[in-house]
């Protein structure tokens, strides 16, 4: 199937001066970001104890307050969870040393002297130790990092074994390039519609990069057979061409997948909707740097070789 017309002849390469300087900018201001407001942290990384409650009425958070003030947790924050409505809480409480199930007996005798015991439900409670936390948080970090290294390694090999390791090296240096992208793109979204981060939205990330580099090495194998086949044009001719011989397949790739994804992230819950949003984010975002960051990157790049 065809959704773009064979010897469609699109300049992707001519507009990499713009792709390049939007790109910077957002990732710069996702890097200031990240440095000044900071993420919003879930249980997995910072650590303390998470209580999700449901109302069958409509209820207010300082009613909620007032009903958790008689048994003395200590600190303690609560917001909405899901969409508007939905008379769905979660309490979170920085440290507490009562028992998982003594917690939440505590917490259903106090909702209940406030709304009745028939009121509400208590649907999870979730507890994670600080130390824990901290090694989460920079495990989930390390493991980002060392997905997207590794697979800037395994195209230079991948593709060194066919034109030499310093055009290999390109390849990978622009795949890496993308993915770093990829994932700033992703956090800069996840900050600015105030999600968590925990151990979900790390799945995301790594499914980006696997997704996002999938898309790269496609159009990098098909570079790869037109510079064996087409011997009179340049570099970026030939990436242009490639890009273009490939769009179809990005498309119809990208739209499917996106397509679950947002029936998923409207359909899903409050608890999935987190992990939905930044796939969608990343998998858009993985098509924008794979045509006009990545390919171009390796354009950019055999050029600085020739000039030196």
């Amino acid at each position: 199937m065809e959704v773009i017309r064979p010897g469609t002849k699109i300049p992707f390469t001519s507009y990499r001066k713009i792709a390049v300087i939007i790109s910077t900018i957002v990732n710069l201001a996702v890097l200031m970001m990240l440095f000044t407001k900071g993420p919003n942290l879930g249980v997995d990384f910072a650590g303390g104890t998470m209580v999700h409650v449901k109302f069958q009425q409509k209820v207010s958070i300082p009613d909620i307050r007032q009903a958790l003030d008689k048994i003395n947790l200590g600190g303690s924050t609560i917001q909405d969870f899901g969409e508007a409505g939905a008379n769905e809480f979660l309490i979170r409480l920085d440290k507490t040393s009562v028992e998982l199930g003594a917690l939440g007996a505590q917490i259903k005798k106090a909702l209940a002297g406030q709304f009745g015991g028939d009121k509400f439900e208590v649907r999870r409670i979730e507890s994670v130790g600080p130390k824990i936390g901290e090694d989460l948080r920079w495990r989930g970090t390390l493991s980002v990092i060392a997905a997207t290294i590794m697979m800037g390694v395994y195209i230079w090999i991948r593709f060194g074994a066919a034109f030499g390791a310093r055009f290999g090296l390109h390849f990978g240096l622009g795949a890496v390039i993308a993915l770093i992208h990829d994932v700033l793109v992703t956090v800069g979204a996840l900050l600015l519609a105030d999600y968590e981060f925990d151990l979900t939205v790390i799945a995301a990330l790594l499914t980006i990069v696997g997704f996002s580099v999938n898309d790269t090495v496609v159009i990098c194998d098909r570079i790869r057979e037109n510079l064996r086949k087409i011997k009179r044009e340049t570099l970026e001719s030939i990436i242009n061409t490639s890009l273009n011989e490939t769009l179809s397949r990005t498309i119809l790739t990208t739209s499917t997948a996106l397509m679950v994804l947002f029936a998923l992230y409207l359909l899903g819950g409050a608890v999935i909707r987190p992990f939905a949003f930044s796939l969608l984010v990343g998998f858009v975002s993985g098509v924008y740097s794979t045509i006009f960051i990545a390919s171009p990157v390796i354009l950019l790049w055999d050029k600085g070789t020739r000039k030196r």
